[in-house]
C-alpha cells in the first residue's frame, strides 16, 4: 500500500524537512500486521526499518523454552531500536517483536538508513532520541529483574500491560504472563490472589481487571 504524507506528518512531527517525508511517502510501504501477528523474528534479517503508525507492538526476548522476557512497546510515531542496529551492521534479530492488537507500519529500506542520516538532520535526531529511550526502557527492565522482588515485578508488568492497551483489563492466562516474567504459572497465580484480597486487582477467567 502506498504511504499516506499526512499519516508521517502527524504520528512524526520530528521529520522536519519536507524532502524526508516526501522520500518516506514515495519509497516506503504502508503495511497492516492483524493482531498476534510477528513483525520481527530471532535470527531473520532486517531489511525494512518499521514505522509504527497505528497500533502496538511488543518486542521481547524468547529463550528454546518459549519463556519470554518483555523488552519494551512500541507506540504510534515510534521506531524498533533493534531493527535500527541490527540494519546498520546487517545483524540478525535476536528479539521478537508481535502485534498486540492490529497495527500499522511504515516499511522503510534499509539502503535509505545511510542516505536519510547523511541527508536529514531530523531523521538523525529521531535515531539517536529512539536508541536513548530504549536504552531507558532496557535499564529499567535490568533494574526490575535485579532489585525488584517478583510481587512489584508483576505490579509493573500489569502497570505497562495497561497503558499499552490503554484498558484497565488484561486479557490472557496466568501461563502466559509467567512465560513473560520467566517464573512458573503457581508463583503468577498465587501472587494474583494476594493481589485480589490487597484489593489491586480482580480476577475472571482468563482476564485481570487493575484496579485504579
Amino acid at each position: 500500500m502506498p504511504v499516506n504524507i499526512d499519516i508521517i506528518n502527524q504520528r512524526f512531527p520530528l521529520f522536519s524537512e519536507p524532502e524526508l517525508k516526501q522520500e518516506i511517502a514515495e519509497k516506503g510501504i504502508c503495511k497492516k500486521i492483524k493482531k498476534d501477528e510477528s513483525l520481527l523474528d530471532v535470527g531473520s534479517y532486517i531489511r525494512s526499518i518499521p514505522l509504527v503508525t497505528n497500533g502496538k507492538i511488543k518486542v521481547f526476548r524468547e529463550d528454546e523454552e518459549a519463556n519470554e522476557l518483555l523488552l519494551y512497546y512500541l507506540y504510534p510515531g515510534e521506531a524498533c531500536a533493534v531493527s535500527l542496529v541490527c540494519t546498520m551492521g546487517n545483524k540478525k534479530s535476536k528479539v521478537k517483536a508481535v502485534a498486540l492488537e492490529d497495527s500499522e507500519i511504515v516499511m522503510i529500506p534499509v539502503d535509505l538508513m545511510e542516505h536519510f542520516i547523511r541527508n536529514y538532520r531530523s531523521w538523525y535526531q529521531f535515531v539517536i532520541r529512539t536508541y536513548n529511550d530504549r536504552i531507558d526502557e532496557l535499564l529499567e527492565t535490568i533494574d526490575s529483574i535485579a532489585f525488584h522482588k517478583m510481587d512489584e515485578r508483576l505490579i509493573e508488568y500489569l502497570e505497562k500491560a495497561t497503558e499499552a492497551t490503554g484498558s484497565n483489563i488484561i486479557k490472557g492466562t496466568h501461563q502466559t504472563i509467567a512465560y513473560e516474567l520467566n517464573t512458573s504459572r503457581e508463583v503468577i497465580s498465587r501472587l494474583l490472589k494476594q493481589l485480589e484480597k490487597k484489593g489491586l486487582v480482580k480476577l475472571s477467567r482468563n482476564q485481570i481487571e487493575l484496579i485504579e
